[in-house]
């Protein structure tokens, strides 16, 4: 290794700046870009908390113009936007004005000469890898090589690896250029509202903490599933499936926040440490514990293979052996064309020990649950018996409604990239998680069964209500 660039890791591990004083966007030309963070970046300008270079880059050969024009379009699509508002046009004008574009080859040096140039006098960027994920090794090391990594970090958005080994690789790659508080791995879901309010209701009320356990908890669900099919994204979920794109991130993350103990203290490696350890107490999946489906006309979707075994659905069956879930059933479950899209999450109590009420036996009455709904709006409700009126001691279950949606002032693209520049780790994944996460599904990645066809707008193939029989039945939002 040369000495400018072991010099340039070096003073790179050694220091993370507390502010980024600029971003730089690799893949500016991309669908992500347009979709998630060029609104997100809008809403910070609109907001008044953005005021630093930003610089796009991608290998596309945009004017500066045809830059403008991209990012003028996509704020256009955004939510509420009114274009004859005299405060939306400022904040665009403002956004516009902080945007330069570099034309470039990720693998070529004078591509990140001219980054340098175009960063002057930043002596804190933030490099965000909006890019494929084969090109995010290749990025890293380069910043590295040519002695842009000193005093910055790097974000990258999932996914984070294909399995244990590549995210493993990808680690070890990040690690030797950026210190590891330094490296902020996206995952969008953990910014929203909804699933913020999982770790604050958990943790900020006590009458919870007596029964959050085995012995009051008989299983929990949780659920994801969308009406919509890949939308001309085959040829990325070729390469993943469901249990890669969604279950072992979004999902296993959901998971850990219901499970894990509570943090020795507040802050960011607190809350990570406890959550890295659910993971590593998730007992390794086994083929009997996963359905894998996939909806009819998947492979007459673009870019699909005409035998195609990648999952669009899949259910699984988890345990958490620690001493406060040992026992307990997990199931997960999330899909593509299924009968709605909705996320929510279920925790069914176990009976009460002695039936005092003939019409509240474990045999003649759903028992009670606490369930999260987290999105297309939230929610959080608490299902228990009410007496009805008169001298029968005869009740329904009534649900609580404690919670429900509420205005939310930043996307989580917006709370992301903020928390990002401002060097704030709390929402983002730690190396340590995800390696333990992959290491579940890792045995089952490859030794399955295949896929079991289901109709459109069903709930998924049969298989899935066997998978949960012994424990009931899915709750399915509606």
């Amino acid at each position: 290794m040369e000495s400018s660039e072991a010099d340039s890791r070096a003073g790179a591990l050694a220091h993370t700046p507390a502010v980024s004083d600029a971003l730089v966007l690799f893949g500016v030309t991309g669908d992500l870009a347009f979709k998630k963070i060029f609104p997100a970046l809008y809403g910070m300008a609109k907001r008044g908390v953005l005021n630093i270079p930003l610089i796009g880059v991608a290998s596309s050969d945009w004017s500066q113009s045809q830059l403008h024009e991209r990012i003028t379009s996509s704020v256009a699509t955004t939510d509420a936007i009114d274009n004859n508002n005299a405060a939306h046009r400022i904040a665009l004008e403002h956004l516009l004005s902080l945007f330069v574009y570099v034309k470039g080859d990720y693998r070529d040096t004078a591509t990140f000469d001219a980054i340098k140039h175009a960063l002057a006098n930043a002596q804190y960027p933030a490099y965000y890898l909006a890019i494929p994920p084969a090109l995010f090794a290749t990025v890293i090391q380069c910043l590295g090589a040519n002695g842009l990594s000193c005093n910055g970090r790097v974000i990258v958005e999932k996914p984070f690896g294909r399995d244990l080994a590549s995210a493993q690789e990808l680690n070890a790659v990040a690690g030797s250029v950026f210190a590891e508080n330094a490296i902020f791995r996206i995952d969008h879901f953990l910014a929203k509202e909804a699933i913020m309010n999982i770790l604050y209701f958990r943790f900020a009320n006590s009458f919870l903490e007596p029964i959050w356990n085995r012995n009051y908890i008989a299983s929990v669900q949780v659920t994801l599933s969308e009406k919509f099919g890949v939308e001309n994204r085959g040829a990325f979920y070729e390469t993943a499936g469901c249990l890669r794109d969604v279950i072992q991130n979004h999902l296993f993350q959901i998971v850990a926040l219901l499970a894990m103990e509570p943090p020795s203290h507040r802050g960011y490696d607190a809350v990570q440490n406890a959550a890295t350890n659910v993971f590593h107490a998730m007992r390794p999946l086994t083929a009997e514990d996963l359905v894998r489906g996939q909806y009819q006309g998947y492979r007459a979707e673009t870019s699909v293979a005409k035998d195609s075994d990648v999952d669009t659905f899949c259910a699984l069956r988890l345990y958490i052996d620690s001493w406060r879930w040992g026992g307990v059933p997990w199931y997960i479950r999330s899909g593509k064309c299924l009968a709605t899209s909705a996320a929510e999450v279920t925790l069914w109590l176990k009976p009460p020990p002695l039936a005092l009420f003939a019409d509240a036996t474990s045999t003649t009455s759903p028992p009670n649950y606490i369930r999260f709904r987290l999105s297309p709006n939230t929610a959080i409700a608490l299902a228990a018996r009410v007496k009805q009126p008169g001298k029968e001691f005869v009740g329904d279950q009534r649900e609580l409604l404690m919670i429900d949606e509420r205005p939310q002032a930043e996307t989580a693209y917006e709370r992301l990239l903020g928390d990002a520049l401002a060097g704030n780790n709390t929402l983002f994944t730690h190396k340590e998680a995800v390696e333990a996460a992959w290491a579940v599904v890792e045995p089952v990645l490859k030794k399955h069964a295949p896929v079991i066809m289901y109709k459109s707008g069903s709930w998924g193939p049969a298989a899935a209500d066997k998978l949960i029989a012994l424990d009931g039945h899915w709750h399915n939002p509606t």
